[in-house]
């Protein structure tokens, strides 16, 4: 009944009964069918107002709008709002019956350790024995199933689904990531957060959000909504941290690995075999590797303590973890003479964090070889800057190719190469394919030497005009080393 899935909406009817039953809802009008509820959204791309004839022939019996068409079509109920994306999450969740209600959800959020984040969570309460799902990039689980997923954030439909799949399935908690995009748009409306934790916010998505200002403010959503029984978790390492707790009404506990917190850790050791750190008195050696691993590690650390799991249990199962697939994932020659590093890193405090790394355990030992690209259609002006970082922080650069998607990749290089210290131009070379300069990397590495091979992680394509085509840094890596065999 659209009634009844239109509670927490605030709505005017114009033309019809709310007393109509619905068989399905969608926002996308090539979607409706006979009994749906079109959702006209306005986003980036188009307005979904246009396209409400296209429901309203396809079968849809109920619109959601925020502008009104100029005549109305019989028999079809029309609901005018508002802000039609806070409707579509309050409709989803009531659709499914709000799934998420009965759900232990924590949401992280920041530029970077999103996923490993989340996902870390999501291992190690399953391993503690309570089912957990996890959203993320990587992607979607319902305890040990796993699917692919589409977006960071899925949209609110999709969310809401997924919700009421893992309650189906006996789950208690769920970890997820939470983009500034789905905060923007509202896809997380109305879901209650038990924890939410921030892990950092450095350059990213400027062209979306246009300023840091708004990149910022939109991050701060997730904190602004959470309530006096919630719990907000903060990096204090990060100035942008206490940003985001100001007027948040939840308790706020905080992480370091500078100051006296809540939760603070010492970098004992930094190998890349893993990590020894102190935290809050107790030496623990964990598996991953980078001090922006050991803030993870914190934030997971103090997301576990908010959830209500003992410190030595949180710590036991937590030292046992191993890395996230694509985030600074080592791959070694046979002879292991020759070490490559696969990371996600595709914003600039990103690189530098990965190579920060690197060059702090390799002192020196060998040359660090990178391989970096920047994806197309997105904020260019991060482009200049990781070149000069990889620049600045490597021996050998190949600027290459990542996810052109609908740009030229030779501009893209152009736009990068901008950004390299003259000096230093000598030591960058530029290769468009991508499989290719992996190549060149690994031949021109010797004993002790690291390649870096930065952007794409966990991806297994690469996206070039519209069409995704199988790539796997970590394959295409790994293949070259073997090669190297005598």
């Amino acid at each position: 009944m659209l009634k009844k899935i239109l509670q927490n909406v605030k709505y005017q009817i114009h033309s019809g009964s709310t007393e109509v039953e619905i068989t399905d809802f969608c926002f996308d009008s090539r979607q409706a069918r006979i009994g749906s509820l079109f959702i006209a959204l306005k986003g980036t791309q188009t307005d979904g107002h246009q396209y409400i004839g296209v429901a309203q022939s396809a079968g849809a019996v109920a619109v959601v709008c925020e502008d009104l068409p100029e005549s109305f079509a019989e028999g079809v109920t029309y609901i005018q709002v508002e802000d039609s994306a806070a409707a579509l999450a309050f409709i989803s969740a009531n659709f499914y019956g709000n799934p998420a209600a009965k759900l232990r959800i924590t949401g992280i959020t920041g530029t970077n350790g999103k996923t490993s984040t989340a996902t870390l969570l999501w291992k190690c309460m399953n391993e503690l024995g309570y089912k957990s799902g996890l959203i993320s990039t990587i992607s979607y689980k319902i305890g040990m199933e796993e699917r692919a997923s589409s977006h960071t954030t899925p949209d609110p439909k999709q969310l809401h689904r997924i919700f009421a799949e893992m309650v189906e399935a006996g789950c208690v908690f769920c970890f997820m990531e939470v983009s500034s995009h789905a905060l923007e748009q509202k896809r997380v409306e109305g879901i209650r957060f038990e924890v939410a934790a921030f892990t950092n916010l450095t350059h990213d998505h400027l062209d979306y959000h246009l300023t840091f200002a708004a990149y910022l403010k939109a991050k701060k959503k997730l904190f602004d909504n959470l309530d006096n029984k919630a719990t907000a978790i903060i990096n204090a390492d990060d100035k942008n941290g206490n940003v985001m707790v100001q007027n948040c009404k939840a308790n706020v506990l905080r992480y370091s690995l500078q100051r006296e917190t809540d939760f603070r850790a010492k970098v004992l050791e930094n190998t890349f075999e893993g990590l020894l750190l102190d935290i809050n008195g107790t030496e623990v050696w964990f598996r991953l590797v980078g001090r922006f691993n050991a803030s993870n590690l914190l934030a997971v650390y103090a997301a576990m303590t908010a959830l209500g799991i003992e410190s030595e249990a949180a710590l036991s199962v937590l030292s046992a973890q191993k890395g996230v697939s694509g985030r600074f994932e080592a791959i070694y020659s046979p002879d292991g003479s020759i070490t490559a590093i696969v990371d996600y890193a595709h914003t600039p405090d990103a690189l530098k964090n990965v190579l920060d790394t690197i060059n702090e355990i390799n002192q020196t030992r060998g040359n660090v070889l990178t391989v970096v690209g920047c994806g197309g259609n997105r904020d260019k002006t991060k482009r200049p800057v990781m070149a000069k970082i990889a620049a600045e922080n490597s021996n050998t650069v190949i600027l290459t190719s990542d996810n052109p998607r609908f740009e030229k990749p030779d501009e893209i290089l152009a736009e990068m190469s901008a950004g390299v210290p003259l000096e230093l131009k000598r030591n960058v070379f530029q290769i468009e394919n991508r499989k290719e300069a992996i190549g060149v990397a690994v031949r021109l590495a010797k004993p002790a030497d690291i390649i870096l091979i930065a952007g794409k992680g966990h991806e297994t394509y690469q996206e070039i005009e519209g069409v995704k085509y199988p790539f796997d840094d970590k394959e295409t890596v790994k293949n070259y080393l073997d090669s190297t065999k005598k």
